[in-house]
């Protein structure tokens, strides 16, 4: 379970359910940080990504994906294969 992360902002919520991990991406630059990984969340493209910009971790400011440190989302994608369930509450 990641616990250090930012959400998405009132205006574009993170959305809470299961989901499932469909890509797992790398190098993508700005803003996505080191890694990506890609849910099967409906109505949008959300994922769980590094950031560019440290700073913003912990606060709800993101388009609804999951925001972490990019130490932490390396650890997930070679963690975590590409099937995995993800919930996010």
């Amino acid at each position: 379970m990641v616990g250090i992360g930012s959400v998405g902002k009132p205006s574009t919520p993170t959305p809470k359910s299961n989901f499932k991990i469909i890509i797992k991406a790398h190098n993508l630059g700005d803003p996505f940080g080191a890694r990506r990984l890609g849910l099967t969340a409906p109505n949008g493209n959300y994922g769980i990504h590094g950031t560019s910009n440290p700073n913003s971790i912990g606060k709800a400011v993101s388009n609804g994906c999951v925001r972490t440190y990019n130490n932490n989302i390396v650890g997930l994608y070679y963690l975590l294969p590409v099937g995995t369930t993800m919930r996010i509450i």
